[in-house]
């Protein structure tokens, strides 16, 4: 087992505050493309199944710890980790630092209308910066042309600082990267459901419950049909477990 890998996908030590510190760095001198995705268990699975995903995963700008699990598999394999940031938590934090820093904030993705409503809601509470949201792609599978080109003449027109897609993982980071060359001087950044939390659509666990780790629990209560998905967390126990026995008899 390499130092500070789980699943062989690297590990970052960053905390919240440096996180925020490279983000602010990248806007204020942005490189070409500056992307941010999450880890959690679900998508450390993803990529053992998909070596386009896991190249996503390995060189983006920034990876957040997303998901207690992957917490709780660092301790157990005795690596360093950083501190844990949702992807929510940290969009609300690039919503104030667009009002702060007067920013423009592209929101693609989510269900019907709610990019565009929360964009709008954004717009009362944070005057200061500019906010747009647009649905996009109605099937991120098959998205049609004529649906990308009307997203990518809004991103040359408004030229945002911050984007937010929200298409779900892994389709979300792989679109994203396949389009990188669209992106010039943004910081992207795959939300998956965010957009349902963050608009009221679907209630987001209370703060107790997600500081114990079981936002997880939570949302599968909710919403019943993730169950399916909720075998990747079993899946990825076990790998983990695996890579632990492993480490302790090479």
């Amino acid at each position: 087992m390499e130092k500070n890998k789980i699943l062989n996908i690297t590990i970052p030590i960053e905390t919240k505050k440096s996180i925020l510190y490279k983000i602010k760095k990248n806007i204020k001198n942005p490189l070409n493309f500056f992307h941010i995705v999450s880890l959690n268990p679900e998508n450390l699975v993803i990529a053992l199944e998909n070596q386009k995903f896991k190249k996503v995963l390995e060189t983006a700008h920034i990876k957040l710890i997303d998901g207690v699990g992957v917490i709780l598999a660092a301790h157990l394999l005795r690596i360093e980790v950083g501190e844990r940031v949702t992807g929510v938590d940290l969009m609300e934090e690039l919503i104030k630092l667009a009002q702060n820093l007067r920013l423009k904030v592209l929101l693609i993705g989510g269900k019907k209308n709610l990019a565009e409503e929360l964009a709008n809601c954004y717009q009362r509470q944070f005057p200061e910066a500019k906010f747009l949201g647009i649905e996009g792609i109605k099937d991120i599978k098959n998205p049609l042309k004529e649906e990308e080109k009307k997203i990518f003449t809004i991103v040359s027109d408004f030229k945002p600082h911050i984007v937010f897609v929200a298409f779900g993982s892994p389709d979300q980071e792989l679109w994203i990267d396949y389009h990188k060359d669209k992106f010039k001087n943004c910081v992207v950044m795959g939300v998956g459901g965010a957009f349902d939390f963050l608009g009221s659509r679907v209630p987001r666990a209370p703060i107790f419950v997600r500081q114990l780790g079981f936002e997880w629990f939570f949302r599968l209560i909710v919403q019943p049909w993730r169950l399916r998905r909720q075998f990747r967390l079993l899946k990825f126990l076990f790998l983990v477990v695996k890579e632990k026995i492993g480490f302790i008899f090479h």
